[in-house]
């Protein structure tokens, strides 16, 4: 791709990974793009660069803009090696003046690349750098999603350099919102969020009242990946607010795996209840379907219904590594159920049990065991269990 004006002076000089699959646990079936931007003022400042087998083209997309060597400064919003790979190759060739950072970034850029004797500056939130023309203000957002992230916000063209926040790891030519189909973009961004943010909602809503409080106005939203949002900035940043109070709806996932495929005749069971009780539902089972595929999903919803055949004397392994993920994400306000089939000794369902209580789910029975293959008065218990489990969705807040 070549470098694309997004504001007048202002360009998008990244570049696009079409063919990443798989991003520390995360599926990016679409691949991602690492976006860098270059600012033209009396100081041009590059803001990030990509990961490191793309610093050629980095590079060769500034110099369609401006002589590499004539960057005064560097800004480091984040030193994730996705975007900060480069910075080694791109400290060499411009030399700049300074290298800007958040005291955080700089002991990251220090360990990772063991370089000290770079020109750095640290900055912090409220701290303004002039580069002429425009103003960047600093917002540091540690631990989202490291302990160095920050921000960048240029007042006089309302635009946020917003380093992994509101990002989507998909890759397309087009650079900006309304140029592709707005609820495949706003699956991505939730996708995006339920895997690397989710965690992190607390701080989330401190930097959303952070951003009410200096009274910050964006005209457009600038991410280390994906799109870049214009047409409604508003809207991103009101899914953010939502999904980072976990607001959930009358929504039940039954995420399950099974082994003679007795345990998915009591998932398809169980989903027929749910239906009967009006609830919107999903089947997942997790031989098909990735694991941050189904926390992409467990972003809105209200109850967790989680299925494994006792295999060991504990449940299957796609079921212990979905559980060991969404612990680490931490999704909250949730209602919870399990059940699973079992052939002498049955502890899945009591394993399922104990590990959604430690989540902090609210766990609606003991769940529900039956040996071998379900019977019709079996799976009529199951269909009632979707039923009670509807019945607590519908009167959940």
């Amino acid at each position: 791709m070549h470098p694309f004006e997004i504001k007048k002076g202002i360009y998008w000089v990244g570049v696009i990974d079409w063919n990443i699959r798989s991003f520390h646990g995360y599926s990016t079936p679409k691949g991602t793009t690492y976006n860098a931007y270059l600012v033209v003022d009396d100081k041009i400042t590059l803001f990030d660069t990509v990961k490191q087998p793309f610093k050629n083209q980095l590079v060769q997309n500034i110099r369609r803009i401006v002589d590499p060597r004539k960057i005064d400064y560097l800004v480091v919003n984040h030193v994730e090696m996705d975007h900060s790979g480069s910075v080694p190759d791109v400290v060499e060739l411009i030399r700049p003046e300074k290298v800007f950072c958040s005291d955080m970034g700089r002991k990251a850029l220090i360990e990772h690349y063991h370089r000290e004797d770079w020109p750095f500056e640290v900055v912090g939130t409220g701290q303004n750098l002039s580069l002429g023309s425009r103003t960047v203000q600093f917002l540091e957002t540690r631990m989202l999603h490291w302990p160095d992230s920050m921000m960048s916000y240029i007042p006089e063209d309302r635009l946020l350099f917003s380093s992994d926040g509101f990002g989507q790891h998909w890759a397309t030519s087009e650079r900006f919102d309304d140029q592709v189909n707005a609820e495949e973009l706003l699956a991505h961004a939730a996708k995006y969020y339920a895997n690397i943010l989710l965690l992190f909602s607390p701080l989330v809503q401190k930097l959303i009242e952070t951003v009410k409080k200096l009274g910050l106005q964006f005209d457009m939203i600038a991410p280390d990946h994906g799109l870049i949002w214009r047409a409604d900035p508003g809207r991103i940043l009101a899914a953010y607010d939502a999904w980072s109070r976990q607001v959930s709806r009358q929504k039940a996932l039954i995420i399950y795996d099974t082994m003679w495929k007795s345990t998915e005749s009591m998932a398809l069971a169980i989903s027929q209840g749910l239906g009967m009780e009006g609830i919107d539902f999903r089947l997942f089972n997790l031989e098909l379907t990735h694991r941050s595929e189904v926390m992409a999903e467990v972003l809105d919803a209200r109850a967790l219904i989680l299925g494994s055949p006792t295999l060991n004397n504990g449940m299957m392994p796609t079921m212990a590594d979905l559980l060991t993920y969404m612990k680490g994400l931490r999704p909250q306000g949730k209602i919870g159920a399990a059940f699973g089939s079992y052939g002498w000794s049955g502890e899945a369902v009591k394993l399922l049990t104990g590990a959604m209580e430690e989540m902090k789910v609210e766990v609606l029975n003991p769940g529900l065991r039956m040996k071998f293959a379900p019977t019709e008065e079996d799976l009529s218990r199951c269909i009632e269990f979707g039923r009670e489990i509807g019945r607590a969705v519908k009167a959940k807040a």
